[in-house]
């Protein structure tokens, strides 16, 4: 029973009809088939997937039949949620596949693929690019225009006078499909997905005349709301080499240790609520941060990778050490700085790379650079570092 009150409670935000219906099936010892959808339009997993991946390996510990949903089908329509505008590019089923190729080994490092009660892996590209058209009208008939585009989102386009683009006006059909091919008893996702889901919800009824639970989970927002994991050009990815892993945990801020430790990591609930009075009591939150970048650190690697992370970070951080015997770098001279920067893996794009030359965060060889048009030629050996935690040896090759 207790684990069925924190799979109910623990990392959700909704429950759909309602939770006292989900928690009588539960009790009753009824095995439920869920599934969680992803739609592959980066190649990396990152620390926000987490909060739905934990909630599936509950489910997945618990018995029941877990279902991992590549979308490289929906995803060719482009999900418009938490979007302002369309999209200017839309991917292929090839190139979402392609994407995905590493999705598995990224997501099985929290949900189980193999031995017991293992997840099951499917595409849904498989059933919506085989739907003929009369089957996509025949769905599209199951929703008027107005429910459709009652989303906020789309309200807000229209006062703004803004063009609606109806290749994402279909992404909540598609993925209500889903369910119907599926055959699922319950969707889990972010609550960003809710109307989504609960398209599914009515279509199941209408298609199928079967009931579908859907359980939200909560964004990974700090207290201004910005998503955690997937900022702009940066993200911090399941399968990051376990010291920058950690180094990049450690650079959250403090307002989101509570929420971290209780949606991505597997303490039990006590100890969370205990970290978070201490917290509150006005405790150093450096302490509890290093505590939560070990243990995500561990889950997603081992405790021995977890422990020589944590031991490199105090070296570094504490006596502001660059990393011993740096390789050599070498380059052709006159790159922008930022586009050396992403080259070297010292930024994960031109434009995190930018922000980190604005903010201060670049040096060579001690001496900060401020102008994001910066052009490297300098002769000889130099120290290119960003942040506390990187750095690289570079020399030109001409």
């Amino acid at each position: 029973m207790d684990k069925i009150e924190e799979l109910l409670t623990r990392g959700v935000s909704a429950i759909y009809p309602d939770r006292e219906r989900l928690e009588s099936a539960l009790k009753s010892g009824k095995k439920l088939k869920l599934y969680q959808g992803f739609d592959p339009t980066g190649i990396k997993l990152h620390i926000g997937h987490m909060v739905g991946l934990m909630k599936l390996k509950q489910w997945q510990e618990l018995g029941h039949e877990v279902i991992f949903l590549i979308g490289d089908g929906t995803g060719q329509a482009g999900d418009p949620s938490g979007k302002t505008r369309a999209r200017k590019k839309y991917l292929s089923s090839k190139e979402l596949r392609d994407n995905a190729k590493d999705y598995i080994m990224q997501a099985g490092r929290i949900v189980k693929f193999d031995g017991p009660n293992a997840a099951k892996i499917l595409y849904n590209g498989d059933w919506l690019n085989k739907l003929t058209l009369v089957e996509i009208l025949n769905i599209a008939n199951n929703f008027s225009l107005q429910q459709l585009e009652e989303r906020d989102l789309y309200v807000g386009q229209k006062k703004r006078g803004e063009f609606i683009n109806m290749r994402e006006f279909f992404y909540p059909m598609l993925q209500a499909y889903d369910s119907v091919a599926m055959e699922v008893d319950l969707e889990l996702g972010g609550e960003d997905q809710t109307f989504n889901m609960l398209c599914g919800r009515t279509l199941m009824k209408k298609m199928l005349n079967r009931e579908k639970f859907v359980m939200t989970t909560p964004l990974l927002t700090d207290s201004k709301g910005n998503k955690i994991g997937k900022t702009e050009g940066n993200v911090i990815a399941l399968d990051a080499a376990p010291y920058d892993f950690y180094g990049m945990i450690m650079s959250l801020s403090d307002d989101v240790i509570v929420k971290c430790f209780e949606y991505i990591t597997d303490l039990e609930m006590s100890e969370v609520r205990e970290i978070e009075s201490k917290l509150e009591a006005g405790e150093n939150p450096m302490t509890f941060k290093k505590r939560l970048a070990f243990e995500l650190t561990r889950m997603l690697n081992d405790r021995e990778q977890a422990e020589k992370a944590a031991e490199e970070f105090e070296k570094r951080f504490s006596k502001r050490e660059l990393p011993e015997n740096l390789e050599v770098k070498e380059l052709k001279s006159g790159q922008p700085l930022v586009e050396v920067m992403v080259s070297l893996e010292l930024a994960p794009s031109k434009s995190e790379a930018r922000r980190l030359i604005e903010q201060g965060a670049v040096k060579i060889n001690g001496e900060a650079i401020k102008d994001v048009n910066y052009i490297y030629d300098l002769k000889g050996e130099n120290i290119l570092q960003v942040g506390k935690l990187k750095a690289a040896k570079i020399k030109l090759n001409d």
